[in-house]
Formats: C-alpha cells, sequence, structure tokens
C-alpha cells in the first residue's frame, strides 16, 4: 500500500508556526534555521495539494482551511507527547545477568543492593550456567565469562578481577588437631568447573599434589562441604570472606596463588541497553575500589623481593598496569 502520510518534519514545521505564527520563533523551537522551516511548509503544501498560509510582506496568516488541519495534527502529536512520557515512566525491563553460580552467589549478590541504590527503579536478575554465552539465542544484557588473563573470551570483552585461589579448612580443625598451615589428613575438595585450582596451588608452593581432589559441581558446594568437616576446600579468598569472619572456615596461609585467569565482563555486539553499560561501570569502580582496600602485596618468584601488585585491578582501570610473572600475592 502507497505511504499517503506527509513528511514527518515538514508536519512538525507547520504545527510550530500555526501555534507561534512565526517561522522565526518555529524555527528557534526546531531549532534549525528560519529558511528551513519555510522550506518544509512550502513542501508540505506541495505534497498537500492546498495553501497552508497566506504570506505577507511582513508576516505571514494560517488560512482557515491551514487552521483546521494544524489543529488535527497538534493533535496527533499530544498524543505522540503523551505515549512518549508513559514509556519513559515504565518500569526498565531487568537485567539478565549470566555468570556462574559461585562468583554470582558469594561476590555480586552480596553487593548488588549498592548498584541497584544508583539505579532506582532497575531489577537485576540473575541466572547461572558454565556455557559459553550466545547472546543471539539467549535473552540476557551481560554475561560474566573467565578465561585467559592474555586471552579474552570474545572480542571487546572486559577484564575484571584476576582469579586467585587459596586453600581453607574447617574452622573446628585449623588449630587443633592440625598444625596451621597443613594439610595432612585433610581430604581436597574443589570443583569440576576448576579442576586444576589445587594442581595450581601446589605448583606454586613448589610441591606435589598428594592426591586427586574430590570435585564438586560447583565451588558453592566445595565450600559448604569444607564448613561440614568434609576436607579443605581451595578458592578465591573474596569468596569464604564470611565465613572467616565467622571461624566457620580457617586459614591455611596468607598466600593466593594468582591462577593466570581472570573474569571478564561480555556485553552483546553493537549498543548494548544502557542499563548493562551502566552495570559495567559499576563492576569496573567497585573491583578498583576493593583492590584498594584489599592492600595487595605480590610475591614475585621465589620471595626474594616484593612489589605492590593490585591484584584486583581490571585491564583498563587508572590501578592496573603491567608487573613480571606473578606467583603468590599476599592480602594483608
Amino acid at each position: 500500500m502507497r505511504e499517503t502520510l506527509p513528511p514527518l518534519g515538514a508536519l512538525r514545521a507547520f504545527a510550530l508556526v500555526a501555534e507561534t505564527g512565526s517561522l522565526t520563533a518555529a524555527a528557534a523551537r526546531m531549532n534549525v534555521t528560519q529558511p528551513a522551516v519555510s522550506r518544509r511548509l512550502r513542501e508540505l503544501e506541495a505534497v498537500l495539494g492546498v495553501a497552508l498560509v497566506h504570506r505577507g510582506a511582513n508576516a505571514l496568516r494560517v488560512t482557515e482551511i491551514g487552521a483546521r488541519y494544524a489543529a488535527a495534527i497538534e493533535e496527533g502529536f499530544a498524543r505522540i507527547r503523551d505515549a512518549t512520557e508513559a514509556l519513559r515512566r515504565a518500569p526498565a525491563a531487568p537485567l539478565r545477568v549470566r555468570a556462574y553460580t559461585t562468583w554470582a552467589h558469594h561476590w555480586l549478590i552480596p553487593r548488588l543492593a549498592e548498584f541497584q541504590a544508583r539505579n532506582a527503579g532497575l531489577d537485576v536478575e540473575v541466572v547461572t550456567s558454565t556455557a559459553p554465552v550466545d547472546f543471539a539465542r539467549e535473552a540476557v544484557d551481560a554475561a560474566i565469562r573467565i578465561a585467559p588473563s592474555d586471552a579474552p573470551p570474545a572480542p571487546g570483552a572486559v577484564q575484571l578481577q584476576p582469579v586467585l585461589v587459596a586453600p581453607f579448612v574447617p574452622g573446628g580443625r585449623g588449630r587443633s588437631g592440625q598444625q596451621r598451615g597443613s594439610l595432612a589428613g585433610l581430604r581436597l575438595l574443589g570443583s569440576r568447573v576448576r579442576p586444576n585450582d589445587w594442581a595450581i596451588w601446589f605448583a606454586a608452593q613448589g610441591k606435589a599434589m598428594p592426591a586427586v581432589p574430590l570435585l564438586f559441581e560447583s565451588t558453592t558446594l566445595a565450600i559448604r562441604a569444607a564448613m561440614e568437616g568434609l576436607g579443605a576446600v581451595i578458592c578465591s579468598p573474596a569468596f569464604v570472606e564470611p565465613e572467616l569472619r565467622r571461624r566457620r572456615l580457617l586459614r591455611l596461609t596468607s598466600n593466593a596463588v594468582l591462577t593466570g585467569d581472570h573474569y571478564w565482563l561480555l556485553l552483546p555486539a553493537g549498543t548494548p541497553r544502557p542499563q548493562a553499560l551502566a552495570f559495567k561501570e559499576w563492576l569496573l569502580e567497585r573491583i578498583v575500589a576493593e583492590a584498594r582496600e584489599a592492600n595487595v602485596t605480590a610475591i614475585v618468584g621465589q620471595g626474594t623481593r616484593t612489589q605492590r601488585h593490585n591484584a584486583a585491578a581490571p585491564r583498563g582501570s587508572r590501578m592496573s598496569r603491567k608487573s613480571p610473572p606473578v606467583r603468590n600475592a599476599r592480602v594483608r
């Protein structure tokens, strides 16, 4: 069917001319020049085949048919304005973030209230998966993935925290029945998502792994198993901060090993939702702030020299910089 609607810009120009009675005033409202308004007015008259204004030497006057037409199209513009305002007042669709269960449970969700306070009215839905994300098929606005520090999982991925791990033992065993710093007699507990973390940790200590770890579906389950006295768990210190404060878990060492992996933030290609960009900005700010609070010292090589190393600073932040290969990170 042939389109019969006149150009929207010409309709708007005529509506403003009819309202203000002036080409100059209409041009100011549209932020264009007076000749531009005049051209749009003539274009509309040519399309309609009628005169909408009488042009005098120093003024113009809307014709009778033009006045009726102006009233009708202004009613249409008013409905467009009302519909637009209603749309803007409507709650935004929830921000859907896909992440690993353990990272979401122990890191993201405890901090979400801060993000929502900065973005009033925005709900955040957290879904979990370990599979690669496909934004074309999945209704998610952002995804968290783990990948090597020097190999982003996708173009445009934003580097977040490094993956650090350390061993933790049940709170009832750290001092009685077990010498602090020893894993002797303890079952090694880990996650199928990160099956090599114990091997990485033992290698950093210059030791062979004494036994094959018992692997759970997620690190969250392994942490719970350690709390119940089933063994020692390997995980990020950030994941067990509440348990350490309550002494339900105890540190075996103050050193956390850098695994060579990072968490990465992925957003859909093209133009992400503004809410997703706000989430990205908040994540980077939060990670940098926590890196400062953690006061991380890196132990280089065999510990013969030390240097400051912002282990949690994301790539691209003002805190991140190149440093020599790091084996352990000591949090003071």
